[in-house]
């Protein structure tokens, strides 16, 4: 069964932090790329940080030095340590899989052919 659950967000000042967690099924998070997805009101779904399974992180300029990414393979979950947050970063966030293509010294990563989302986790900053 395809299973993704996220947890960890809520209600933050802008300039304070929190930790997202997504726990994910095996059959999802074995040998994938992994990504954090959000989407705002009347917004896009984005893809603002991926990990390849081997670890290597990439970014969405707008969280760049702000946002870590991490995964524990052993638990099949995905972090996202996310700092100096900002009232634009409210929005639902997802996590999924992610399609991570080697670019230069880094990767290029996009978003994941896994059709299903979990409910996602809600995290508002207030001004």
């Amino acid at each position: 069964q395809v299973q993704l659950v996220e947890s960890g967000g809520g209600l933050v000042q802008a300039g304070g932090s929190l930790r997202l967690s997504c726990a994910a099924s095996g059959s999802i998070f074995s040998g994938n790329s992994m990504g954090w997805y959000r989407q705002a009101p009347g917004k896009q779904r984005e893809l603002v940080a991926a990990i390849t399974r081997d670890g290597s992180p990439s970014y969405t300029d707008s969280v760049k030095g702000r946002f870590t990414i991490s995964r524990d393979n052993a638990k099949n979950t995905v972090y996202l340590q996310m700092n100096s947050l900002k009232p634009e970063d409210t929005a639902v966030y997802n996590c999924n899989t992610a399609s991570c293509l080697r670019r230069g010294s880094g990767y290029g990563c996009y978003t994941g052919s896994n059709p299903y989302w979990g409910q996602g986790t809600q995290v508002t900053v207030s001004s």
